[in-house]
């Protein structure tokens, strides 16, 4: 982890921890269901307050808690355009997968690069402190893969732009 990204996870894998204090709240509104406050808004006394972190105007965190769920949502930092490109394609990627990752939601809230939501049923299956590391560890590694694909793309950019002047050179 670098240094200048420490404080930031500290800070989301804190917060994180304190909102995910979820307990089973079966609808009010109709019997024997029990479906995620924080997605269908049903009522507005169930939902908390949500907490946004923000290392910049770029990179973003938000948690949307509520007495039976919450939904955690990332914004990816994206300087330029070949990130923000590469960050669409790998999110992307990704949320076509999101069935494996169990947490992932298909769609990110507007604004967001990628959202996951966090049950009581997934704290009852798994242990909360993994749930929370393995947000912050995604957060981490997102990070370092697009700017590995950015540098990827450079040298790769940089080799094709060579060989095209070797024929102009010659």
């Amino acid at each position: 982890m670098a240094n200048s990204l420490a404080p930031y996870l500290n800070c989301v894998r804190t917060t994180l921890d304190a909102g995910l204090c979820l307990r089973n709240f079966p609808s009010q509104m109709v019997e024997r269901h029990n479906k995620p406050e924080v997605e269908v808004r049903h009522n507005k006394e169930l939902l908390l307050n949500p907490l946004s972190i923000c290392r910049s105007n770029q990179e973003k965190f938000l948690i949307e808690p509520s007495v039976n769920s919450v939904r955690v949502s990332i914004l990816i930092k994206q300087a330029d355009e070949i990130e923000t490109i590469l960050c669409n394609k790998f999110t992307s990627f990704l949320m076509q997968r999101s069935e494996h990752f169990i947490i992932m939601r298909r769609k990110p809230v507007e604004g967001y690069s990628i959202s996951f939501l966090i049950t009581n049923t997934h704290l009852e299956t798994m242990w909360k402190h993994k749930l929370v590391d393995f947000v912050v560890q995604f957060m981490e590694d997102i990070d370092k893969e697009i700017k590995e694909m950015k540098i990827r793309i450079n040298a790769r950019a940089k080799l094709v732009a060579l060989e095209w002047m070797k024929e102009y050179a010659a």
